[in-house]
């Protein structure tokens, strides 16, 4: 195949020196073979692709590999040498392959989703039958907190992909919006409340106990933000559904996502009770630790909540 240019030793890392990885199997195709057409066909390439590839192999190496004849092509000495060393790489690629391989199997084989509440009771459900009919052979754990707790797992290893309802990002973590929410006022049919003709005042609400979420969640991060920290609490609960029900039963007035109360509102167990001059909205984001984003399961969980 006519002289080879010498290429200086030691010049470049060992990644420019060494060919890659279709070169070596090409040639190991073309020793099996005897012919460098036959090799082209089982790797799926043109002869001329094929022939490109071994001349710039060789100019790589610095020696030729290949004499080819009409009767075929024969390895050059220093071709059935390199051949050699060809198969133990391209056998330690395909170690390395089968491992990854296997990893990604281990991975995709469970999914640990941590989420705050008013998510995990409401929103969740949906969106985990759905990643059930795509994957139906990996097994989802979820571990429903607070938005803190929820961190705390992502930031511990303890879970792949997060959901939080708060105002802010809870550092150490990356973050998409995924959906929006609102807060709103509701109390039982039987509270005075619920014969208002006006809204209330953020004063008003304020000044009033209220059956209140615990602090370090989402609903009581945007409700004390609203309030300026001056929310009063008649009773702290761990669960979206354990506030609802205490509203339900006239215990008094609450504040709740509107995701957490429509069946309610609907069956007049709870009133929505208007307030005057309040935002109460957020947004609802997916999280998982700084520079590390979703894979596998928890990437396809992600896409699923945009669908």
């Amino acid at each position: 195949m006519g002289s080879v240019e010498e290429q200086p030793v030691g010049a470049g890392s060992i990644a420019h020196r060494v060919p890659d990885l279709g070169a070596l199997e090409l040639l190991l195709a073309v020793a099996r073979l005897g012919s460098l057409g036959a090799a082209a066909r089982e790797l799926g390439i043109t002869q001329p692709a094929a022939s490109s590839r071994i001349r710039s192999m060789e100019r790589q190496l610095g020696v030729a590999l290949v004499d080819r004849s009409p009767r075929g092509s024969r390895l050059t000495d220093a071709g059935a040498l390199v051949t050699d060393w060809a198969r133990r790489i391209v056998e330690a690629a395909q170690a390395f392959d089968a491992g990854a391989q296997a990893l990604r199997d281990r991975r995709d084989s469970r999914l640990r989703v941590a989420a705050s509440m008013t998510i995990a009771e409401y929103l969740l459900p949906g969106w985990l039958l759905a990643l059930r009919a795509k994957r139906p052979d990996t097994a989802v754990s979820l571990l429903a907190g607070n938005s803190a707790a929820v961190a705390e797992r992502l930031l511990s290893g303890e879970a792949d992909l997060g959901f939080v309802e708060g105002l802010t990002v809870p550092s150490g973590l990356d973050s998409a919006v995924i959906a929006h929410d609102h807060l709103i006022v509701v109390a039982a049919p039987a509270h005075v409340w619920a014969r208002r003709r006006r809204p209330l005042s953020a004063e008003e609400l304020a000044s009033t106990p209220l059956i209140l979420r615990e602090e370090g969640s989402g609903t009581r991060q945007v409700l004390d933000a609203a309030l300026g920290g001056l929310a009063r609490p008649l009773i702290e609960l761990s669960s979206t559904t354990a506030v609802k029900a205490a509203a339900v039963s006239g215990a008094g007035p609450a504040v709740l996502s509107e995701l957490a109360v429509g069946e309610e509102l609907a069956r007049r167990r709870l009133v929505s009770v208007p307030v005057d001059g309040m935002l109460l909205a957020r947004d609802l984001r997916a999280v998982w630790p700084t520079g590390h984003r979703p894979t596998g399961p928890a990437r396809e969980l992600l896409s699923l909540t945009r669908g």
